[in-house]
């Protein structure tokens, strides 16, 4: 039995904990099933095990010509047939097992807000004015529209709804955004990584985001793949079986992507402009380190306060919110979101989310690394991620935030040297 994909021992020993994390998460899965289930395959093995003993017996007899010959071949074929059917049974029960055990959830840490969905998610801190304008503000399609930054009409045409295409200085302004985070990373000892954006099911269901999360990845039928909703897959996934030394701890990399998500039940939200679209592109943070709880929570504010360093130089006001366990993922055990003010909407609106798994997502890859102590002892590693930049969702903020009278666009300092020098867009330039 290979159980490494969930503590069994512990979900045995304290059923509670798991019964109270998955109602937290809203999660529909019958934890007495699944232990029912693994009651019954323990039984079956044991039971096998003793047949097995037996027929290994009656081999010795037959070798030995000890007994009669007839007898002995009849009860090892007695044997043999209960051993087959105890076999076909467990087979049953295990993929039974293998199908619940999917959606075990990770359980939230000490201090994970109780609540049902976003709308219970705690602030944490603001940072940053949100801007008094003096004159009627412009929502970002019209300022996109100013400067020739948007390709809506032709996009969709070829694409669909939600497409979109940037075109001219809104190309450049994203890969500038791109470039600055990825920079700022790389300078902080973050390895890049280019990940693969079709994966395998294995890949999906490592990471998290299979099972619940199938309704909202584009699906390569044909070849059995699966496009990505974030670089974190494939550079998480890529480590599937490795066995990683301790020295190499904390192992950290930032990857570059294309991103692809389905957006299913957003019928009808957020269609008009950048907010919510099938494609995007994004930076992201992945952190493997040692199996200790005060580490890797340690790394998540770290990367957390990357982020926010990234919002800051981008001259954006911000706010950070601890995400109730009602809205976190399936694995996730912390989470913290970065919603940056977006004037058109009046609200804050997400741009950044951080996440902590422990050793959800290295069970399921099967990632480990070994201790100190050498070779014979291996443990699971945690995994943890974060959201360095998303676009074109930041593009709202950065063009609406940083807008003048007249439809410019004032450029953040540390946004100049990647579009020339240039301190502002001027409409029709």
């Amino acid at each position: 039995m290979n159980d490494i994909h969930i503590d069994i021992e512990d979900i045995r020993r304290e059923p509670e904990k798991y019964r109270k994390a998955i109602a937290a998460k809203h999660i529909d899965l019958d934890l007495d099933e699944l232990l029912d289930l693994d009651s019954k395959r323990r039984a079956i093995v044991y039971e096998n095990d003793l047949l097995r003993a037996e027929r290994n017996k009656i081999t010795a007899a037959v070798k030995a010509g000890t007994g009669t010959r007839e007898e002995l071949i009849a009860d090892a074929r007695r044997v043999g047939e209960q051993i087959a059917e105890l076999e076909e049974n467990l087979q049953l029960l295990q993929n039974r097992f293998a199908i619940l055990a999917g959606f075990v959830p990770g359980l939230p840490a000490d201090g994970v807000p109780q609540g049902k969905d976003d709308a219970d998610n705690q602030e944490i801190k603001r940072v940053g004015a949100v801007p008094d304008f003096a004159f009627s503000v412009r929502d970002h399609l019209t300022l996109a529209g100013l400067h020739g930054m948007l390709e809506l009409d032709g996009a969709r045409n070829i694409a669909g709804s939600r497409a979109y295409a940037l075109v001219g200085i809104g190309a450049l302004l994203e890969m500038a955004v791109l470039r600055f985070a990825l920079d700022k990373l790389v300078a902080k000892g973050f390895v890049p990584v280019l990940p693969p954006l079709m994966v395998k099911a294995e890949a999906m269901y490592g990471t998290g985001y299979f099972p619940l999360g199938e309704d909202q990845a584009y699906t390569l039928e044909k070849d059995g793949l699966f496009l990505t909703g974030t670089s974190e897959v494939g550079m998480v996934a890529m480590h599937m079986h490795k066995t990683l030394d301790v020295s190499q701890l904390p192992a950290k990399f930032v990857g570059i992507s294309p991103c692809f998500r389905r957006e299913a039940g957003a019928a009808g939200r957020d269609t008009k402009g950048l907010y919510r679209v099938h494609q995007f592109q994004k930076v992201e943070q992945v952190v493997f380190c040692e199996n200790d709880a005060a580490l890797s929570e340690k790394i998540h504010y770290e990367l957390l306060q990357n982020s926010e360093e990234i919002v800051q130089a981008l001259e954006l006001p911000y706010r950070v919110v601890a995400v109730c366990a009602g809205d976190m993922g399936l694995g996730q055990v912390r989470k913290h979101d970065i919603e940056t003010w977006m004037p058109s909407r009046n609200a804050y609106g997400e741009t950044h989310s951080c996440s902590t798994f422990h050793d959800f997502q290295a069970r399921r890859l099967n990632i480990r690394y070994r201790d100190a102590e050498g070779a014979k002892t291996r443990q699971f590693v945690h995994s943890l991620n974060n959201t360095a930049i998303a676009s074109p969702r930041i593009l709202i903020a950065l063009l609406e935030n940083h807008q003048t009278a007249d439809g410019a666009i004032k450029i953040p300092e540390a946004l100049r040297e990647y579009l020339g020098g240039r301190k502002l867009l001027e409409p029709g330039k």
